[in-house]
């Protein structure tokens, strides 16, 4: 066992045994002398673990190229019987069917031991696979990775102590799918996989959260670290490698209610044991034939972009990609990976209220406690070789609207422009987050 894991578990086992849950007069007595701990702590401004209750009901439609469209439901419910727990589902109808469930803070210890769930089981599922890792990938230069039969499912452990100041936690998560295709962007066919195995990937993270901030969920002064170790053991012809992120960000308050928020992200993938490297290997392997001769000249191409994106994952691993709902905003989910990644985003927060108006709209009931405007700006770089990083920045900014709520839920709203664009989005919960 590595020496980090060993203290890391003795650590989270000590606190356990040492650190009894709270009674509600002591835990407000712990927040009026929070002070006294670290001077340098701001106060904060409301209790931490909120069971105002609260949901949310939506249809959610899709388009998927080469794969089909429909129309799916998703829901929430927060803060359920009285408690802590959230529950949250969505149910795919059309030509993709399944379903995706889960449950957050689950209180083994009140206040204390916490646990997430989920599992979801898809019929269909496409990634986008871009000409090359790195930075230099054009924007419509990318294919349509198409699988069948993706499960996911895992869980994560926490356990907080001083109204959620210092956290420690660990999780295991697992999933399996089948190569079904590699489509063009527009979804025509390049190339079915033959006989491609239903490959199973597992990842295990252990890591902590020291939060010196006014709010764990809506933080608008101090600052907040995480440090978050991601395992993969091989699979198949995969690596064995592991992935070591620093997520560090600052909260600077802006008159009364507002903030400026400043976001550094540092993640370098660790290679103990290299995988297959040999291309002729990896297309048996994926069930792929790039010299077909059936394929235009282009379409061999774009097969052994895929088998090269492949060989070098297994050669240098993978650290947390840029792009999607909270890095570089204006480009899609993993437009950007490698081993080695840099990322800085600085976002003014402007609290338009502070509030407590209970609003019941059919598909949503919930306490809004805040409206947010919020402007940001970001850049990130990610390369495989370490010599290389920052050669090559993207950059993205925008605008977004959030609606916070006493729930503890953010609903979020973003605009983002960059060099791929303009890219709306929909999410829930602030960006940067783990």
């Amino acid at each position: 066992m590595p020496n980090i894991l060993k203290i890391w578990l003795v650590t989270f086992f000590l606190f356990i045994v040492l650190v009894s849950p709270a009674s509600a007069e002591e835990e407000a007595g712990l927040m009026n002398s929070e002070s006294n701990i670290v001077s340098v702590f701001p106060d904060r401004r409301k209790d931490q673990f909120s069971i105002s209750p609260g949901y949310a009901l939506f249809p959610y439609p899709y388009i998927l190229p080469g794969i089909g469209s429909g129309i799916g439901l998703v829901g929430g419910a927060m803060n359920i019987a009285d408690g802590y727990t959230d529950v949250y589902g969505i149910i795919f109808g059309g030509e993709v069917t399944g379903i995706a469930v889960g449950a957050a803070d689950l209180h083994l210890i009140p206040q204390t031991l916490i646990v997430d769930v989920g599992y979801s089981d898809v019929s269909k599922v496409q990634i986008m696979s871009y000409s090359e890792r790195g930075m230099d990938s054009g924007g419509e230069d990318y294919r349509l990775l198409g699988f069948n039969d993706a499960e996911y499912f895992g869980g994560r452990l926490t356990a907080s102590f001083f109204a959620r100041r210092f956290e420690l936690y660990g999780g295991l998560y697992k999933g399996a799918a089948q190569l079904n295709s590699i489509r063009d962007k527009d979804g025509d066919m390049i190339l079915e996989a033959q006989d491609a195995p239903r490959e199973w990937g597992e990842t295990t993270l252990l890591g902590g959260r020291i939060d010196l901030t006014d709010d764990y969920a809506d933080p608008r002064r101090g600052v907040r670290l995480n440090v978050t170790r991601f395992s993969s053991p091989p699979v198949e012809s995969g690596p064995d490698y592991y992935v070591q992120d620093y997520n560090l960000t600052a909260y600077l308050p802006v008159g009364k209610r507002s903030t400026w928020a400043f976001n550094f992200l540092r993640s370098d993938a660790v290679v103990n044991k290299r995988g297959e490297s040999d291309p002729a290997k990896i297309q048996s392997i994926m069930g792929l034939n790039c010299s077909d001769p059936s394929l235009t000249p282009e379409q061999q191409q774009f097969c052994l972009q895929v088998v090269d994106n492949t060989i070098a994952h297994n050669i240098n691993g993978t650290a947390s990609s840029l792009g999607g709902f909270s890095y570089l905003r204006s480009y899609s989910q993993g437009r950007f990976s490698g081993a080695h990644t840099r990322f800085f985003g600085s976002e003014l927060r402007w609290n338009l209220t502070d509030e407590s108006t209970p609003f019941d709209i059919f598909v949503m009931k919930d306490i809004r406690t805040s409206m947010q405007l919020a402007f940001f700006y970001e850049m990130g770089t990610t390369a495989d070789l370490r010599s290389e990083v920052g050669d090559t920045w993207k950059e993205s900014f925008g605008v977004g609207f959030r609606m916070i709520t006493a729930s503890g839920v953010v609903f979020r709203g973003d605009i983002a422009y960059g060099d791929d664009g303009v890219e709306p989005q929909m999410f829930i919960g602030y960006p940067w987050e783990l």
